[in-house]
């Protein structure tokens, strides 16, 4: 059988595969490569080097300068994608006829170009952008990114539209397939979980000494998240709650710096956050927009023991039988003292595995992308 050739633009250098967005496609490129798939990989430089370790994976690997700068947001377009428009990666994807994947709204900026007529062009949902940018200007402190977040919330609800030109959109949660399906009436969106580093459960019975929040915090939303527990939830008597992850803003640090049961661990390595996810007795995690697939509370239910979650980070997923749903302060505080009594046991671990591998397989997941890119 022929070889499934195929490009693959992303957002941002999927290597390492250490935050939300870069894990699926990371993931995704590793799933295809095992199926024999030859990709050609496009993706755009800007705060992270090139990596040879993709190569591995892809027959070709390109990289673009992102153009960033306030001259790019002078634009209709939105910032995330007049800045990540390149006439070099047009010429490359016009050398064939192969399928293309765009990672996001980011690398959407040809989507519509009359020049790629007839090819069969995939868009991969990773959240609701307009949404997400919208939540963004209600999280952030700073007046100026405040503006810059509700203007690219604006930009993109309006770009959304060019989605149209979509052969195929594939989501990562249910709630966005029914979004799309309503926005683009007639359009194909398929349902296709993000792909991520787990294999299988490996989880530790028993108890832990601590909980643990963590997540990229230079992202307002998860720094606010943060916040929140801190001020709002994480009482003195409480045990030790541990705040790791990328870039934390000083600011976040310093609301935690008379707090003796309140720790931050500035970004730890792969291995590392592995440890705390599994050594934590409680994985805490809230979100207060519930688009997309929070890729850290699938690591945490392949990895750690009890998983405290608000609804929103379950939305849209079959995830909420595996967790224990808390919204209010007062509920939260009242599961937390409730779980630092009980065990972690053999039967929670093989609930997790059963349901996990119905629904978050990576081999079943690729399967279903390389039907969609076969058969078309």
């Amino acid at each position: 059988m022929k070889s499934l050739c195929l490009h693959i633009v992303s957002f941002d250098i999927p290597f390492p595969a250490n935050y939300g967005g870069v894990i699926d496609v990371f993931y995704k490129i590793k799933a295809l490569h095992s199926a024999e798939a030859r990709i050609h990989l496009h993706c755009y430089e800007y705060q992270r080097k090139p990596a040879p370790e993709l190569a591995a994976y892809c027959e070709s690997v390109h990289y673009y300068p992102r153009k960033t700068g306030l001259g790019v947001n002078f634009s209709l377009k939105p910032y995330i994608v007049a800045s990540r428009m390149s006439e070099d990666l047009m010429k490359n994807l016009l050398r064939d006829d192969y399928p293309v994947i765009f990672e996001g709204l980011h690398t959407c900026g040809f989507i519509h170009d009359k020049r790629l007529n007839g090819r069969f062009l995939v868009y991969r949902e990773s959240n609701i952008e307009h949404n997400y940018y919208y939540h963004l200007f209600k999280a952030e402190k700073n007046l100026l990114k405040k503006l810059f977040f509700l203007a690219e919330s604006a930009r993109l609800r309006l770009f959304q539209k060019r989605l149209v030109h979509a052969s195929v959109m594939l989501t990562v949660s249910k709630e966005d397939t029914n979004y799309l399906s309503a926005a683009f009436p007639g359009k194909r969106v398929v349902y296709l979980p993000s792909f991520h580093c787990n294999a299988g459960v490996n989880i530790l019975p028993g108890k832990g000494s601590y909980a643990l929040y963590h997540g990229k915090l230079s992202v307002p939303e998860n720094s606010t998240a943060a916040e929140f527990l801190i001020g709002k939830v994480w009482e003195d008597t409480f045990p030790l709650l541990v705040i790791a992850g990328l870039n934390p803003p000083g600011w976040l640090t310093k609301l935690a710096e008379n707090r003796q049961n309140i720790r931050f661990i500035p970004n730890p390595s792969d291995d590392e956050m592995i440890r705390l996810i599994s050594e934590a007795h409680v994985n805490i995690m809230v979100t207060f927009q519930s688009t997309g697939l929070k890729l850290k509370l699938l690591n945490a239910l392949y990895h750690g023991r009890f998983c405290l979650v608000n609804p929103q980070m379950v939305t849209g997923t079959p995830l909420g039988e595996l967790c224990i749903l808390a919204s209010e302060p007062a509920e939260l505080k009242e599961q937390i003292d409730r779980l630092f009594l009980l065990n972690f046991t053999e039967s929670l671990i093989n609930k997790r595995e059963s349901v996990l591998a119905k629904h978050f397989s990576n081999q079943n997941n690729c399967n279903l992308l390389m039907e969609i890119l076969t058969l078309r």
